[in-house]
């Protein structure tokens, strides 16, 4: 990884190997010196990416005097792959960094280079999988879902239908991540919202629930939408609508083609016929959601008429949709998750 370093900062900057100046270097506060454009730039390489470790490394930085403008020498965080949540901790520091994908953001006087959109080349990198897994999760949810509250372990494991061995082992992570707080009555909640939400958002997948992809004839998503929540009130079926279904009930910002679903299980042929539902991935406008965990039911509200996951839940699975997704989850955030606001 770090012999990768040199190579991929010059081609960030825009300069040829031969134009940039670098060595390893012996200092407490750096892995590598790189000079190149008439600056010096001291990096600092990470593997965790986790909000915790980065805040870490800047604290360390900021107690040499290496940043807030303390030396003439930037410095800079290097990662594999940093993702939104590492992304955002820099940024609120004012501390540039790159990754070894080809992303940037690097502020400094007569130098702006902000990259992004490259993939992760290194997927095997990172926060490991089980802090945010469906079961996992279910702490998360709960915190968040009632982040104004703390709650010791033993509460979470009765809310969370956790054994309190298990919620232990998650929250001494998220603890040692730097997502929670603790007071004196060793109850926890979490210390940042916005962030707890990205880091699970980074790690989401929504094909981990099964998806059964259609096409259903309506005129609009809004009649589908409407259509299936009355054929699955009268089998009274459980159902809750999710993604830019949902997200439309919730804000009215952005009209919709494609109705994303929850349901508890496959519905039957007759529901089908109903709807006239033919499975068919090309051009779907109705997705079938049947979760991995029926937690994401949690907190569902009813919207004129319809039933909708909580909003927590539609912003994660926002992710994993086409049309204006990202707007759409940008608009949601800010009406119901906006906890910086709301505080």
């Amino acid at each position: 990884m770090m012999s990768k370093i040199p190579e991929t900062f010059a081609a960030i900057l825009g300069v040829t190997n031969e134009q940039l100046d670098f060595h390893r270097t012996e200092s407490i506060s750096s892995d590598l010196t790189l000079k190149a454009l008439g600056m010096t730039f001291q990096v600092n390489f990470i593997i965790n990416t986790s909000a915790a470790n980065i805040n870490s490394t800047i604290q360390y930085l900021q107690q040499h005097q290496i940043v807030n403008g303390k030396s003439d020498k930037y410095p800079l965080i290097a990662a594999a792959y940093m993702g939104e949540v590492g992304r955002k901790v820099c940024e609120q520091n004012n501390i540039g960094w790159f990754d070894l994908s080809g992303n940037a953001h690097i502020i400094a006087p007569k130098l702006r280079i902000i990259i992004s959109g490259n993939r992760n080349q290194f997927l095997n990198q990172g926060r490991p999988a089980n802090l945010f897994a469906p079961k996992s999760s279910r702490v998360t949810r709960w915190l968040l879902l009632h982040h104004e509250k703390s709650f010791t372990q033993r509460e979470i494991s009765r809310a969370t239908y956790l054994d309190e061995g298990f919620v232990s082992r998650i929250v001494t992570r998220l603890l040692k991540d730097g997502y929670l707080q603790r007071n004196n009555e060793s109850a926890v909640k979490p210390k940042d919202p916005e962030l707890l939400l990205s880091s699970w958002r980074e790690s989401y997948k929504l094909d981990k629930h099964i998806i059964i992809r259609g096409h259903a004839p309506a005129r609009s998503g809004d009649e589908l939408l409407k259509k299936i929540a009355e054929i699955s009130v009268a089998n009274n079926a459980k159902y809750a609508a999710t993604g830019l279904a949902a997200a439309w009930a919730y804000t009215k910002f952005s009209g919709f083609r494609i109705c994303s679903i929850y349901v508890e299980k496959e519905p039957d042929q007759t529901f089908y016929e109903k709807i006239g539902f033919r499975k068919d991935p090309r051009g779907a406008n109705l997705w079938l959601l049947i979760p991995n965990d029926t937690e994401v039911f949690l907190g569902e509200k009813k919207m004129e008429d319809i039933n909708c996951v909580h909003p927590l839940q539609v912003y994660l699975d926002l992710k994993a949709h086409p049309e204006r997704s990202e707007e759409v989850a940008s608009e949601l955030k800010n009406r119901f998750l906006n906890w910086k606001n709301n505080a």
